[in-house]
Protein backbone atom coordinates (compact mmCIF):
# COMPACT_ATOMS: atom_id res chain seq x y z
CA UNK A 1 0.00 0.00 0.00
CA UNK A 2 1.04 3.45 -0.43
CA UNK A 3 -0.42 7.13 0.83
CA UNK A 4 -0.99 7.38 -3.33
CA UNK A 5 -3.56 5.23 -3.75
CA UNK A 6 -7.27 6.46 -2.63
CA UNK A 7 -8.33 3.18 -0.72
CA UNK A 8 -11.85 4.44 0.11
CA UNK A 9 -12.45 4.82 -3.77
CA UNK A 10 -11.29 1.13 -4.72
CA UNK A 11 -13.67 -0.40 -1.97
CA UNK A 12 -15.99 0.65 -4.13
CA UNK A 13 -18.88 -1.70 -6.46
CA UNK A 14 -18.23 -0.49 -9.95
CA UNK A 15 -20.90 -0.30 -12.96
CA UNK A 16 -19.40 -3.75 -14.10
CA UNK A 17 -18.01 -5.24 -10.70
CA UNK A 18 -18.78 -5.81 -7.06
CA UNK A 19 -15.84 -5.46 -4.40
CA UNK A 20 -17.60 -8.21 -2.38
CA UNK A 21 -20.57 -10.26 -3.82
CA UNK A 22 -23.20 -12.52 -1.51
CA UNK A 23 -21.08 -15.61 -2.14
CA UNK A 24 -18.33 -14.14 -0.36
CA UNK A 25 -19.98 -13.27 2.62
CA UNK A 26 -22.23 -16.35 3.04
CA UNK A 27 -20.58 -19.07 1.14
CA UNK A 28 -16.39 -18.03 1.52
CA UNK A 29 -16.83 -17.11 5.23
CA UNK A 30 -17.80 -19.17 6.85
CA UNK A 31 -15.92 -22.12 4.83
CA UNK A 32 -12.72 -20.33 5.51
CA UNK A 33 -13.29 -20.21 9.60
CA UNK A 34 -14.12 -23.64 9.03
CA UNK A 35 -10.48 -24.15 7.34
CA UNK A 36 -8.64 -22.32 9.85
CA UNK A 37 -10.62 -23.23 13.01
CA UNK A 38 -8.86 -26.54 13.41
CA UNK A 39 -5.34 -24.27 13.56
CA UNK A 40 -6.55 -21.47 15.78
CA UNK A 41 -4.47 -21.49 19.24
CA UNK A 42 -5.32 -19.52 22.18
CA UNK A 43 -4.35 -15.97 22.48
CA UNK A 44 -4.56 -12.78 20.47
CA UNK A 45 -5.66 -12.16 17.12
CA UNK A 46 -4.69 -9.58 14.70
CA UNK A 47 -6.87 -9.33 11.41
CA UNK A 48 -4.79 -7.72 8.66
CA UNK A 49 -7.56 -5.87 6.39
CA UNK A 50 -10.61 -6.34 7.66
CA UNK A 51 -12.87 -4.07 5.39
CA UNK A 52 -15.87 -3.58 6.69
CA UNK A 53 -15.83 -5.97 10.02
CA UNK A 54 -18.03 -8.85 8.64
CA UNK A 55 -15.19 -11.71 8.35
CA UNK A 56 -14.30 -9.97 11.77
CA UNK A 57 -17.65 -10.27 13.21
CA UNK A 58 -17.06 -14.41 13.12
CA UNK A 59 -13.82 -14.36 14.85
CA UNK A 60 -15.93 -12.94 18.08
CA UNK A 61 -16.64 -16.57 19.45
CA UNK A 62 -13.11 -17.83 19.13
CA UNK A 63 -10.81 -14.73 20.39
CA UNK A 64 -11.36 -11.85 22.82
CA UNK A 65 -8.68 -9.86 22.44
CA UNK A 66 -8.59 -8.71 18.50
CA UNK A 67 -6.96 -6.17 16.75
CA UNK A 68 -7.56 -5.25 12.80
CA UNK A 69 -5.26 -3.06 10.61
CA UNK A 70 -7.47 -1.44 7.50
CA UNK A 71 -6.31 0.96 5.40
CA UNK A 72 -10.12 2.55 4.11
CA UNK A 73 -11.32 5.10 6.89
CA UNK A 74 -14.35 4.26 5.45
CA UNK A 75 -14.80 0.93 6.08
CA UNK A 76 -12.98 0.95 8.95
CA UNK A 77 -16.23 3.66 10.08
CA UNK A 78 -18.64 0.66 8.74
CA UNK A 79 -16.21 -1.80 10.83
CA UNK A 80 -16.66 -0.27 14.08
CA UNK A 81 -20.30 0.27 13.30
CA UNK A 82 -21.00 -3.68 13.36
CA UNK A 83 -18.82 -4.93 15.82
CA UNK A 84 -18.16 -1.67 18.34
CA UNK A 85 -15.64 -1.87 21.15
CA UNK A 86 -15.46 -5.65 21.23
CA UNK A 87 -12.15 -5.02 18.74
CA UNK A 88 -9.73 -2.56 18.27
CA UNK A 89 -9.20 -0.94 14.88
CA UNK A 90 -6.23 0.75 13.78
CA UNK A 91 -6.83 2.88 10.58
CA UNK A 92 -3.22 2.61 8.67
CA UNK A 93 -0.95 1.71 6.02
CA UNK A 94 0.70 -2.15 6.96
CA UNK A 95 3.76 -0.33 5.63
CA UNK A 96 3.49 2.47 8.44
CA UNK A 97 1.26 1.06 11.37
CA UNK A 98 3.63 0.70 14.60
CA UNK A 99 2.19 -2.13 16.60
CA UNK A 100 2.86 -2.78 20.37
CA UNK A 101 2.35 -6.46 20.53
CA UNK A 102 2.91 -10.12 18.51
CA UNK A 103 -0.19 -12.15 18.29
CA UNK A 104 -0.84 -15.57 18.68
CA UNK A 105 -2.98 -15.95 15.36
CA UNK A 106 -2.79 -13.20 12.53
CA UNK A 107 -5.31 -13.53 9.00
CA UNK A 108 -4.75 -12.10 5.83
CA UNK A 109 -7.51 -13.11 3.94
CA UNK A 110 -8.04 -11.78 -0.41
CA UNK A 111 -5.68 -9.01 0.80
CA UNK A 112 -2.23 -9.47 -0.07
CA UNK A 113 -3.54 -9.32 -3.61
CA UNK A 114 -3.63 -5.82 -3.26
CA UNK A 115 -0.40 -4.70 -1.86
CA UNK A 116 2.13 -2.84 -4.33
CA UNK A 117 4.73 -5.13 -2.16
CA UNK A 118 3.20 -8.13 -0.81
CA UNK A 119 7.05 -9.10 0.36
CA UNK A 120 7.69 -6.10 2.50
CA UNK A 121 4.19 -6.89 4.20
CA UNK A 122 4.89 -10.59 4.80
CA UNK A 123 8.36 -9.55 6.00
CA UNK A 124 6.84 -7.89 8.86
CA UNK A 125 4.37 -10.32 9.94
CA UNK A 126 7.47 -12.73 10.41
CA UNK A 127 9.54 -10.31 11.94
CA UNK A 128 7.18 -8.29 13.67
CA UNK A 129 3.69 -9.17 14.54
CA UNK A 130 3.77 -13.19 14.24
CA UNK A 131 4.84 -14.11 18.13
CA UNK A 132 7.09 -17.24 18.07
CA UNK A 133 5.15 -20.13 17.82
CA UNK A 134 2.13 -18.36 16.46
CA UNK A 135 0.28 -18.85 13.09
CA UNK A 136 -0.41 -16.79 10.43
CA UNK A 137 -3.80 -17.74 7.92
CA UNK A 138 -3.04 -16.40 4.19
CA UNK A 139 -6.12 -16.38 1.83
CA UNK A 140 -5.87 -15.19 -1.48
CA UNK A 141 -7.98 -15.56 -4.84
CA UNK A 142 -6.70 -18.21 -6.90
CA UNK A 143 -5.74 -17.66 -10.64
CA UNK A 144 -6.45 -21.36 -11.44
CA UNK A 145 -10.01 -21.24 -9.78
CA UNK A 146 -12.26 -23.41 -12.95
CA UNK A 147 -14.42 -20.21 -13.06
CA UNK A 148 -11.53 -18.13 -14.14
CA UNK A 149 -9.68 -20.47 -16.29
CA UNK A 150 -12.94 -21.03 -18.12
CA UNK A 151 -13.06 -17.24 -18.50
CA UNK A 152 -9.62 -18.03 -20.29
CA UNK A 153 -11.61 -19.99 -22.51
CA UNK A 154 -13.92 -17.36 -23.20
CA UNK A 155 -11.87 -14.91 -24.31
CA UNK A 156 -13.01 -12.75 -21.19
CA UNK A 157 -9.35 -12.81 -19.67
CA UNK A 158 -6.34 -13.23 -21.46
CA UNK A 159 -4.42 -15.98 -19.40
CA UNK A 160 -5.34 -17.52 -15.84
CA UNK A 161 -3.42 -14.91 -13.47
CA UNK A 162 -4.15 -11.46 -15.17
CA UNK A 163 -5.24 -8.82 -13.27
CA UNK A 164 -8.43 -7.92 -15.08
CA UNK A 165 -9.06 -4.09 -15.38
CA UNK A 166 -12.04 -4.70 -12.77
CA UNK A 167 -9.89 -6.24 -10.13
CA UNK A 168 -7.13 -3.16 -11.25
CA UNK A 169 -10.11 -0.72 -10.34
CA UNK A 170 -10.39 -2.42 -6.90
CA UNK A 171 -6.52 -2.53 -6.00
CA UNK A 172 -5.29 -5.66 -7.09
CA UNK A 173 -1.62 -5.79 -8.52
CA UNK A 174 -1.07 -9.86 -9.04
CA UNK A 175 -3.78 -13.38 -8.99
CA UNK A 176 -1.48 -15.70 -7.06
CA UNK A 177 -1.52 -19.01 -8.15
CA UNK A 178 -0.27 -22.01 -4.78
CA UNK A 179 3.55 -21.64 -6.16
CA UNK A 180 3.26 -18.00 -6.28
CA UNK A 181 1.95 -17.63 -3.31
CA UNK A 182 4.20 -19.74 -1.31
CA UNK A 183 7.03 -18.26 -3.38
CA UNK A 184 6.18 -15.23 -1.65
CA UNK A 185 6.09 -16.47 1.82
CA UNK A 186 8.75 -17.76 1.87
CA UNK A 187 11.01 -14.90 0.28
CA UNK A 188 9.33 -13.23 3.41
CA UNK A 189 11.32 -16.01 5.70
CA UNK A 190 7.95 -17.15 6.75
CA UNK A 191 7.80 -21.14 7.36
CA UNK A 192 5.04 -22.97 5.10
CA UNK A 193 3.58 -25.97 7.24
CA UNK A 194 0.33 -25.75 5.94
CA UNK A 195 -1.39 -25.98 2.14
CA UNK A 196 -4.94 -26.13 0.71
CA UNK A 197 -7.28 -24.88 -0.82
CA UNK A 198 -11.21 -23.14 -0.38
CA UNK A 199 -13.95 -24.41 -2.10
CA UNK A 200 -13.88 -25.88 -5.85
CA UNK A 201 -15.60 -22.99 -7.91
CA UNK A 202 -16.73 -23.20 -11.56
CA UNK A 203 -19.04 -20.53 -11.23
CA UNK A 204 -18.23 -16.73 -11.56
CA UNK A 205 -19.13 -15.16 -7.92
CA UNK A 206 -21.99 -13.32 -9.64
CA UNK A 207 -23.43 -16.51 -11.34
CA UNK A 208 -23.34 -17.76 -7.62
CA UNK A 209 -24.95 -14.48 -6.22
CA UNK A 210 -28.31 -15.42 -8.38
CA UNK A 211 -27.95 -19.38 -7.87
CA UNK A 212 -27.79 -18.99 -3.88
CA UNK A 213 -31.51 -16.69 -4.20
CA UNK A 214 -32.92 -20.65 -5.89
CA UNK A 215 -33.47 -23.67 -4.43
CA UNK A 216 -31.34 -25.25 -6.59
CA UNK A 217 -27.90 -25.30 -4.49
CA UNK A 218 -28.09 -27.16 -1.03
CA UNK A 219 -26.47 -27.13 1.86
CA UNK A 220 -25.20 -30.75 1.00
CA UNK A 221 -23.95 -29.23 -2.41
CA UNK A 222 -22.33 -26.33 -0.59
CA UNK A 223 -19.97 -28.66 1.18
CA UNK A 224 -19.26 -31.08 -1.46
CA UNK A 225 -17.72 -27.96 -3.32
CA UNK A 226 -15.79 -27.87 -0.03
CA UNK A 227 -14.76 -30.99 0.51
CA UNK A 228 -13.99 -31.30 -3.37
CA UNK A 229 -11.96 -28.78 -2.94
CA UNK A 230 -9.80 -30.19 -0.24
CA UNK A 231 -8.71 -32.58 -3.16
CA UNK A 232 -8.11 -30.33 -5.59
CA UNK A 233 -6.40 -26.70 -4.23
CA UNK A 234 -5.61 -25.89 -7.05
CA UNK A 235 -8.97 -26.13 -8.54
CA UNK A 236 -10.71 -23.50 -5.42
CA UNK A 237 -11.89 -20.18 -5.11
CA UNK A 238 -9.21 -19.42 -2.87
CA UNK A 239 -5.83 -20.75 -2.23
CA UNK A 240 -4.91 -21.62 1.81
CA UNK A 241 -1.50 -20.92 3.17
CA UNK A 242 -0.53 -21.57 6.83
CA UNK A 243 2.65 -20.21 8.27
CA UNK A 244 4.58 -20.55 11.44
CA UNK A 245 7.65 -17.58 12.31
CA UNK A 246 10.57 -18.40 10.25
CA UNK A 247 14.54 -16.72 9.77
CA UNK A 248 14.69 -13.21 10.13
CA UNK A 249 17.45 -12.94 8.38
CA UNK A 250 15.67 -12.70 4.26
Amino acid sequence: MNSRRNYDAEIKDTSTHNYAYNFDFDVMHPFMIKSFEPFFLKGSLLELGSFKGDFTKKFLPYFSDITCVEASKAATREARKKVGRKVKFVNALFEQVMLPEQFDNIVMTHVLEHLDDPVLVLKRVNKEWLDRGGRFFLVCPNANAPSRQIAVKMGLISHNSAVTPAEAEHGHRITYTLDTLERDAVAAGLKVIHRSGIFFKALANFQWDRLLQTDIISKEYLEGCYKLGQQYPDLCSSIFLICEKGSDNK
